[in-house]
């Protein structure tokens, strides 16, 4: 398991009461997640330093919001429910690993990839129809695992070499989860708390989780 202290931490500087930082985001299932913090063990043990991400704080993400008036979050309910409940759940994966700019370490997704991009710009489109404004940035999949500290970027490198094998186990959704954090408000680790999750109910279909003909088995690395 990760050091309990060991998420990254939250800058200072209060932000108002009256706003919240939110995204949008799928949750791994327990299992899934399980089965990659055990490969992750040697690594929590090799380098303790690293900023690890809780686990019960593994996410997608889908859509970030940034900061909203906290009035706003209501209206995102009633499209996001619905756009959730005409959708069977995907097929994903956790595969192999990467990072950004020896910085961030990352672990990849495979499966339905061209499902999980139509999902990523329906959901766009269903926030965009409330007048929320966001930054509409591409969808690359990711589960960010760890930061490293300014003094020891060698360790990020040295772990997403190590995940390059790794090959998860398929799994579903349970639905569209919107996700608040605490960063930027006051010193601590930052935190994760899901406001409200909208279940995939549609109908299921069987799906590769190597993606298919002609897609590709894992999600590119995000660029920034």
């Amino acid at each position: 398991m990760p050091p309990s202290n060991a998420s990254a931490a939250a800058d200072s500087g209060p932000r108002p009461a009256d706003t919240v930082r939110v995204f949008v985001a799928l949750a791994p299932p327990d299992d899934a997640k399980d089965e990659l913090s055990r490969a992750l063990r040697p690594a929590y043990d090799a380098f303790p330093r690293m900023r690890w991400n809780r686990i019960e704080d593994w996410h997608i993400t889908l859509l970030f919001l940034g900061e909203l008036p906290a009035a706003t979050v209501p209206l995102l309910s009633p499209p996001l429910a619905a756009l959730a409940a005409g959708r069977p759940p995907l097929t994903l994966a956790l595969r192999g690993g990467g990072h950004f700019d020896e910085r961030v370490l990352w672990s990849g997704v495979a499966g339905d990839l061209a499902g999980l991009h139509r999902l990523g710009a329906d959901v766009r489109a269903a926030v965009r129809e409330q007048g929320v404004p966001f930054e509409d940035r591409a969808l690359r999949p990711h589960l960010t695992l760890a930061r490293a500290r300014r003094d020891d970027p060698g360790s990020v490198v040295d772990v997403a070499a190590g995940l390059a094998g790794f090959t998860g186990r398929d799994w579903q959704p349970d639905g569209l989860h919107l996700v608040a954090s605490n960063f930027g408000r006051g010193p601590g680790p930052i935190r994760y708390r899901s406001v409200a999750t909208w279940p995939f109910t549609g109908p299921r279909a069987n799906h590769r989780v190597d993606g298919g003909p002609g897609r590709p088995a894992v999600a590119p690395p995000p660029q920034h």
